[in-house]
Parts: C-alpha cells; sequence; structure tokens
C-alpha cells in the first residue's frame, strides 16, 4: 500500500537524504490519526521502516522519514431542488 521512494535531492557529505513514504489518498480519520502518531497508516509507515533496515537500506535511525498521504475529500449532499 505504501510507495517508497528516494528524496530527489541529492546527499551531500555527511547527510543523508531523506526517506519519503507515499501512502496515497486516505480518510479523514486515518489522517487525524496518524498526525496524533497512531492507527493503521502509523503501523504501515513502522512496517514500511522496518522492511528498510532489514534489508539494510538505512541504518536504524540514520535518516529522517517524509510521509506524504492525501486527505479524500468530504462527499457533498446533492442539492436539493
Amino acid at each position: 500500500m505504501a510507495t517508497i521512494a528516494d528524496s530527489a535531492m541529492p546527499a551531500t557529505a555527511g547527510t543523508t537524504a531523506p526517506i519519503v513514504i507515499d501512502l496515497g489518498k486516505q480518510g479523514r480519520k486515518a489522517v487525524r490519526e496518524l498526525r496524533k502518531g497512531q492507527g493503521e497508516l502509523m503501523a504501515d509507515v513502522s512496517r514500511c521502516i522496518e522492511e528498510l533496515q532489514a534489508t539494510g537500506a538505512v541504518a536504524a535511525g540514520a535518516q529522517p522519514v517524509v510521509v506524504i498521504v492525501r486527505q479524500r475529500p468530504r462527499r457533498t449532499a446533492w442539492p436539493l431542488g
């Protein structure tokens, strides 16, 4: 469900490029829970980071993580009349 991408910015000496995790469009409640550090989306982010650490792609706690998630728009009521 989550897409992991490297940053477009090149890493300079002594710094590392951030990890970008794209979670796509999600519901309002899921986004609100993610902001609080809870819920399904936070579990997805944790799984992605653990997977990257297990494969050796990143060191434990070595890089900043950027999470991209778009909130689905609310449904609008049908106009009466």
